[in-house]
Formats: structure tokens, sequence, C-alpha cells
């Protein structure tokens, strides 16, 4: 597919960043047949193009952008592919729309990806008296099981739903830009207060120089890849914003006998504990049955650690994320920041990789050799993840939180917490910044709204879909 399309000089509605919240925005946008003219800037390549070189040479060649966090669909297309069907899960949009119309706006982008060929088999609802049971060992251990149905699409699946999603969009007449970069937005500084006319825009080959875009309305939903650019944009520009939680944590790998039970009945456990001394609220997030842990490439080569599970591939483990949410007090203002010094520190240590360390190793005060790894039950499925010493860079409370959440896990999957268990890090969600807006998605300059985990209001495919989808329905 040809992506040397002409910039356009000027749009009706441009929207920065061709993931979920992106893409539902412009599926919405159709649907109301108002014949608008829509323009997305998407920094990396169509879906068909976006192929990490690792699953041929087999380690990271630093592609700029990250092809797995970058393109149409952003991470989603590389991600395991999981629908939360729960408003209960995916960010904090629920509190600022309502959980009613949260709920409801969730069937119907659960729909849309029914239409565009998702699995129709929902997880996590057909063994009551099971999850019964996994509950009472949860309450026994201090933590929180939270219902929620999932979908899987799976990885391999995601990419080609996002294919058929993104012809249609083409076949619309929608205009993409792919392989440009936003570099800043424009707002002028009229008497009635300040007022988003568009954007500049400049190819990420060739040609240096920036295009004037001009559009009646812009929506920015650059995703956790854009989370920085945005928070930086809201500063420049007196975006109305301010520092929201900080999730920091690890990625958790088992065997996949370990985690047999939970993988059976609810595909995905999320389970929410708070344990002492800090009392931070810590999660399972993004579980994946016999899945594969992944690396992701950020801004200035920062590499985090990440999870797939694919439909028809499996390996011999189940990761999942294990998160620490902190919330930063005056006159602290730059999680984002924060968190991207302690990957750094990690990347530093991992000599550019991701690191990882036994459990056991961390409660003994160890490092963790490649020879200890060779002879372990858990084959780690990152093979150039780094054995090395995570606590060296994690700072304390965060580390405090992940050992003892742990520990409490064990209590309600036997095994959890063995000597063997695998810690990769960093696992860093670039979240933070939170824009102040209208329930109805409008920020403090006119004609620009924000949506998506760059927003700090979502997290994860489902909500960044409905919070597009809603903001398709609503734009004036």
């Amino acid at each position: 597919m040809a992506t040397d399309v002409t910039i356009p000089a000027k749009t009706d509605v441009l929207i920065i960043g061709a993931g979920p919240a992106g893409i539902f925005c412009a599926l919405s946008l159709l649907e109301r047949g108002d014949g608008r003219q829509i323009t997305m800037v998407e920094k990396g390549l169509p879906i068909e193009r976006r192929s990490c070189p690792k699953e041929q040479i087999g380690h990271c060649v630093n592609c700029h952008p990250c092809r797995i966090t970058t393109g149409f669909s952003g991470a989603g297309a590389f991600s395991d592919g999981k629908l939360s069907l729960s408003y209960e899960v995916g960010g904090d949009l629920p509190e600022l729309i309502g959980p009613d119309l949260a709920q409801e706006t969730i069937s119907r982008c659960d729909q849309v990806y029914l239409d565009f060929g998702a699995d129709p088999h929902v997880e996590g609802i057909e063994h009551p008296e099971e999850v019964a049971k996994i509950r009472r060992r949860a309450i026994g251990a201090g933590l929180k099981l939270v219902d929620c149905p999932i979908r899987h699409l799976g990885t391999e699946r995601a990419q080609e739903i996002y294919g058929r999603i993104q012809q249609h969009l083409i076949d619309a007449g929608v205009t993409i830009l792919f392989e440009h970069e936003c570099l800043d937005l424009m707002v002028e500084r009229l008497t009635s207060g300040p007022v988003c006319t568009g954007a500049f825009v400049r190819p990420m080959k060739g040609s240096s120089s920036a295009h004037t875009v001009r559009a009646k309305k812009v929506v920015v939903a650059t995703g956790r890849r854009g989370a920085s650019w945005l928070a930086d944009a809201c500063e420049a520009h007196g975006i109305g914003h301010e520092p929201g939680p900080m999730d920091m944590g690890v990625r958790v790998e088992v065997r996949n006998e370990v985690m047999e039970d939970v993988n059976n009945v609810l595909y995905e456990s999320k389970l929410v504990g708070y344990p002492n001394p800090f009392r931070d609220k810590v999660r399972t997030f993004c579980q994946n049955p016999g899945g594969f842990v992944s690396q992701e490439n950020y801004d200035n080569g920062l590499a985090v650690v990440n999870g797939h599970s694919y439909k028809d591939r499996k390996s011999h483990n189940t990761n999942l994320a294990v998160l620490c949410t902190q919330h930063f007090q005056e006159p602290f203002d730059r999680p984002i920041a924060y968190a991207q010094r302690v990957g750094t520190l990690m990347n530093m240590l991992g000599a550019g990789h991701i690191l990882v360390q036994r459990f056991g190793d961390i409660l003994d005060g160890k490092r963790t050799w490649r020879k200890e790894l060779r002879r372990s039950n858990v084959v780690p499925t990152l093979p150039d993840a780094e054995p090395g010493d995570i606590t060296s860079a994690m700072p304390y409370r965060a580390m405090t939180d992940i050992v003892e959440f742990i520990k409490a896990v064990d209590q309600v999957v036997p095994g959890f917490a063995a000597s063997e268990t695998l810690l990769y890090a960093p696992e860093l969600k670039f979240y933070s910044n939170r824009v102040r807006m209208t329930e109805r998605f409008e920020t403090n300059v006119a004609n620009l709204h924000c949506l998506g985990d760059s927003s700090g209001w979502t997290r994860g495919l489902m909500m960044a879909s409905v919070m597009g989808m809603l903001m398709g329905e609503w734009l004036d």
C-alpha cells in the first residue's frame, strides 16, 4: 500500500495518532455520514508493513520508530489483543462519563470488533463455581478479584482485524499520513481564549521541512507512545492538565502449570491489593497464558518489557504484569520523566536489554546469572533479556510493593512466588499526565480534544476505543 499521500493544507478533523482511540473516532465520524474530511497523522507504518525484525534475527535492532509501539492500531497490533468487557477495567474514564455510559459504549465497541472478525468466544464467564473458589483464596490473601469478561483477539488475529479496519477507513476516504510525525500543535491566543487551529506535520523520511495543516477540530490520540509528547505540548500551550498516578513494575513469568487453574477458569486474573507497609495499589495486568515476553522501544532508546499472547502459537509459560501505582504530591509534577529515568537506569544495568531476575535471588539479595537460568524449569521466552539485579535500579518503595504483592498472590496461586519465578523489568505505563476536560472531552483550548491512554483517562484497547467512539459522536 502506498504511503506517499499528499499532506493536505486543511482538513475538517485532524486526528493525531492511529491507535484504537483515533481509529474509533474516525469510524464513528464516518458512521455519522456528514461528509467531513478526516485526516489522520501516524508516525509508524500501515498494518501490513508492521513486522518486528526480532522475529527473524532473534534480537532487537532498535527500529526508529519502534514497529511494535507505532503504526496503525498502535501498540494494540502487537499486544496480546485482549478486550476487557467491564467498565471496572481500563482506567478512570467511567469517573468522567459515568459507569453506565462506559458499559453501554463498551458493548457497542465490542460489536464493531465482532463485525470486523473478532472471535465471538468470551473468556471468564463459564465457570462461576471455580471463580468463587479463586475469590475465596484472594479474600484470604487480602486481595480483590475483579470480574472481567475478556474477548481475546490474539496478537496475530488483532493484526488481521485492524488490517480490515484500516482498509475500511481508506476506502471511505479517510486520509492517513503514515510515516509522518506531528511536531507541534497550532494554538492561537484570542480575546475569547486559546484556540487550536491545526498542527505542524513533517514526513519521517525525506524532506525535513514541516507542513502546516489547518483543521476545524484537532483530536490528539497519541497513546502511551505519545504520552510524553502530549505532556510537553500541554506545558507549551497551557492545556489544562495535572500529574496523574504512575504505574511502575515488573513482568512476571511462570510455567503454565502454576497458573493452570486460573488460566482455565478466568483466562486473565485481575487481582488488586494494598500490601504493607506503604499500602500502595498493586495489581496484575495483561495476563498471557502460553504467551511470550516482549520488548518495546520508546524515544531515546528506552527499552521496556511487555507481553504477547497468540491464538495459535503457544509457549510453556504464562506472563503477566505486576504494577504498583504511586501518586506524587506537590511540588513534584513530572511522573513520566521519573519513570523514564528509572527505566534508563535498568537499561544501563542490562547493557540496553531488558533485565531478568529470579524471585528467589531477589529475596536472597543476589543477582541472577545466566547459568542459573539454564537449569531452571522456567525457560525465559525473551531470550535476549539480560540476567542481573532489578533491585539495583527499582525504587525501594516500588520493589517492596512488588515483593509483598507476589507473596500474597502465592496464596491464591500456589507456586507464584517460587524461587525460579522470573521477573523482567522495567514494565512502565506512560499515561501519567492527565488532561483536564469536560465529560464531553472538551479541553480549555477550543477545538482541541485529547483521547486514549495519552490523555491519562484510559488504559488499554477497549476503553481507548470507547473514548474514540464517543468523541466521533460528540464532535460538533
